[in-house]
């Protein structure tokens, strides 16, 4: 099981570059860094990038909307180039509150956009032609209103490395993670029950067979963000990340479009999925943290002092030798919890 690391988004402080640098010391697989609508992901990616040496660093996740297709291979290609093969293309499409109300574009099929916006980068990297797609959300070159009708099949004039890409997308749904088996080289599952494994496998082996050829789970990197909170009391450790779940389950959504509600909700977790969202969309933020239960804290995250994060650890190692994940990307640490769970596994 390789061990990688979610960054938090720069902010007006800058980004913390200690625990890369020691992520990188203890032999960590990779740093990964978001975006939703304030830090890009691509700038602090290519900083980090240019301050170290051994580490891959991707992005999770380049939102689609943001950037075309074409852009996001420029992107890639560039990093690749400057990194000596570091960089991971992380995808995804967002949800419809940021993508119409940031971005300003239509939500659309998030699953069919996927599909075309991976052919399309794998086709720029490949350089077997000029660059032409003719899909339902991108039509290359653009020939619709307002087309000058000067736009012509162009290939890059950079050449990038089709056996070094890696695109990743992020999913949490059924259909989302059966897109990522289908087209992808991994997916970042926002989280994840190692007791409930196949609530993710299951849908991504489903895309799998659906791409056919010899896709298997043991050469696709399913790589979920399990969150980290080291420290004796675990009481305390547990209530620092109700706010974050429960603003998740609660309000990263629509009352009748929340995929980590549905996700907590196939946990079996439906109850208190229901009553969190209350909460959150009345206001009451702080019932919302309450009610999200200790058991699924324990379940999706590792908690607590440093033994009991250790034991918890062999849960996640049992179903990385059935391939059921290839990362473990460990968000919200310390430098003293990264160096308890390489301790553990590495």
């Amino acid at each position: 099981m390789r061990l990688g690391m979610i960054v938090k988004f720069p902010d007006a402080s800058g980004l913390d570059i200690a625990p890369v640098l020691e992520a990188e010391r203890l032999g960590y697989s990779s740093i990964w860094v978001g975006e939703a609508y304030g830090s890009d992901a691509v700038s602090p990616a290519a900083w980090m990038l240019a301050r170290t040496s051994k580490i891959k660093v991707g992005t999770g996740i380049m939102q689609m909307p943001a950037r075309t297709p074409a852009c996001a291979a420029m992107t890639t290609m560039t990093l690749q180039a400057l990194s000596g093969n570091r960089f991971l293309c992380g995808i995804g499409p967002s949800g419809p509150q940021v993508v119409e109300g940031w971005h300003g574009v239509p939500f659309g099929k998030p699953h069919a956009r996927t599909r075309e916006y991976a052919a399309i980068i794998r086709q720029v990297v490949a350089r077997q032609g000029p660059l032409e797609h003719h899909g339902e959300h991108y039509q290359i070159p653009y020939a619709g209103p307002g087309a000058t009708g000067l736009g012509k099949p162009l290939k890059s004039i950079l050449h990038g490395d089709p056996a070094t890409l890696r695109i990743y997308t992020a999913a949490i749904s059924p259909a989302g993670l059966r897109t990522a088996g289908e087209v992808a080289d991994g997916v970042l599952p926002f989280c994840m029950s190692p007791e409930k494994a196949d609530r993710v496998t299951a849908p991504v082996l489903e895309g799998m067979a659906k791409a056919g050829g010899d896709k298997r789970l043991a050469d696709f990197d399913l790589a979920p963000y399990v969150r980290i909170r080291l420290g004796d009391d675990l009481e305390a450790c547990r209530n620092s990340l109700r706010p974050e779940l429960a603003l998740y389950i609660g309000g990263m959504g629509a009352r009748n479009r929340n995929f980590y509600n549905d996700f907590v909700k196939r946990l079996d977790y439906e109850a208190a999925a229901i009553e969190i969202q209350d909460h959150f969309l009345a206001g009451r933020r702080k019932d919302a943290e309450a009610a999200v239960p200790d058991a699924l804290i324990d379940e999706l995250c590792l908690v607590g002092p440093k033994d009991r994060i250790k034991d918890r650890l062999q849960a996640w190692q049992a179903i990385a030798r059935d391939h059921s994940i290839g990362s473990l990307l460990l968000s919200g640490a310390t430098i003293d919890s990264l160096r308890v769970v390489a301790e553990a596994v590495l």
